[in-house]
């Protein structure tokens, strides 16, 4: 699909599962969580129970792995009938924090790409999920310096993006985002009037699924992040 990036002076970067690995620490979780409880229900009852918890408490919790934790100890004492063992608990909490504690795990070519456009462009960092863990991952993974500004929002709905986009004071016919998640980084950025470039990750959590119907083609679809240097000279 041909688009124009003639206008576009600030570049937006989504991180989970953009810039580093993220989403498959938490199916990683999720498996050994529902082994955990395979004595109480099957693994396909225990995967829907969890995501139907997730998104009950995300009002209270919001995104990352601090509310996942709190889901999956909730989730295992209704499946348990409250039976579940103070050991089991332990363990579950345990899960959170191997991956609170997980390397940084950088995916191909993102260093290349913040290289090659630093000095033509204004980047910065949209994400959304828990402040100090979004903190401790940035700094972990030694991209900061390539970012003029890092913002870590409760959501990213159209009302989120127009917030900052003010606050920042960029005009949204000059921005560009990119990111994984058609729902999270692309229609709403597109509902502003700005561009954005959606780059599938191989696994998506199903709360950011979007429908064929629910979205036409007006952005740009890529296989890598390496690729939108095609496209931005």
């Amino acid at each position: 699909m041909e688009i124009d990036f003639g206008n576009i002076k600030v570049v937006g970067f989504d991180a989970d599962d953009t810039l580093w690995v993220n989403e498959t620490y938490f199916r990683n979780a999720e498996e050994k969580f529902a082994s955990l409880l395979d004595s109480y229900e099957t693994k396909n009852q225990i995967d829907q129970e969890l995501f139907k918890t997730e998104i009950k408490n995300l009002e209270l919790y919001g995104y990352g792995i601090k509310g996942f934790m709190l889901s999956m100890i909730e989730s295992a004492l209704d499946l348990s009938n409250n039976r579940i063992s103070q050991a089991t608990i332990t363990e579950i909490l345990n899960l959170g924090k191997e991956m609170l504690s997980h390397p940084v795990e950088l995916l191909d070519g993102v260093e290349q790409v913040l290289e090659a456009l630093k000095d033509k462009y204004r980047l910065i960092v949209l994400t959304k999920g828990d402040l100090l863990d979004q903190e401790r991952k940035l700094d972990k993974s030694g991209l900061s310096k390539y970012f003029h500004h890092v913002e870590v929002l409760s959501d990213k709905k159209e009302e989120n993006y127009k917030n900052l986009l003010e606050h920042l004071e960029i005009p949204v016919e000059e921005f560009l985002m990119i990111g994984n998640s058609l729902k999270s980084d692309v229609l709403p950025i597109l509902n502003i009037g700005a561009k954005a470039v959606h780059i599938p990750f191989h696994t998506t959590w199903q709360h950011e699924e979007v429908k064929p119907e629910e979205h036409n083609n007006d952005h740009l679809t890529l296989g890598t992040l390496s690729d939108i240097l095609k496209f931005l000279k």
